[in-house]
């Protein structure tokens, strides 16, 4: 396959533009840039892939020499499926860069105050029943016959 100078010139534009918008220092641009990127390279991976042919099932009567190489369809599949990868983690990436902007200065450090007063009263309400077991317990020692052995 002759290279189109369409898709040479559009690789070249996605390349270019991909580049120059994941250099910004927002993370919603750097995901954009790495998304024209990614097409690019998929477009270069179709540029590079020779001449195209019948499909590569091999058959009587069928000359090798008439068949595409598969290769180069696998590695544009695969180039899809990792950019989706990085695309779904850049984009969480994104989500939570959002969100702990939004939280100020308390940053990741968000409080419950109603969850922490429980947890305290909780906490109260466990250390006065032990104290009141252990007084119990004590109680039932000093009524009881029995000799503690010393």
């Amino acid at each position: 396959m002759t290279a189109s100078l369409t898709l040479v010139v559009l690789m070249a534009v996605l390349f270019g533009a991909g580049i120059s918008i994941m250099l910004e220092r927002s993370l919603t641009r750097v995901l954009i840039g790495f998304l024209l990127v990614g097409n690019a390279v998929n477009i270069l991976i179709y540029l590079m892939s020779g001449a195209p042919g019948t499909a590569p099932i091999l058959g009587e009567g069928l000359d090798p020499d008439e068949i595409s190489d598969p290769l180069p369809q696998v590695f544009v599949l695969t180039s899809i499926v990792i950019n989706l990868g990085i695309t779904a983690f850049m984009l969480a990436l994104v989500y939570r860069s959002w969100w702990l902007a939004q939280l100020g200065e308390k940053g990741d450090l968000v409080d419950d105050e109603a969850e922490d007063l429980e947890d305290a009263e909780e906490a109260a309400d466990l250390i006065r029943s032990s104290a009141a077991d252990d007084a119990a317990i004590q109680e039932l020692l000093d009524a009881s016959d029995e000799e503690v052995p010393r």
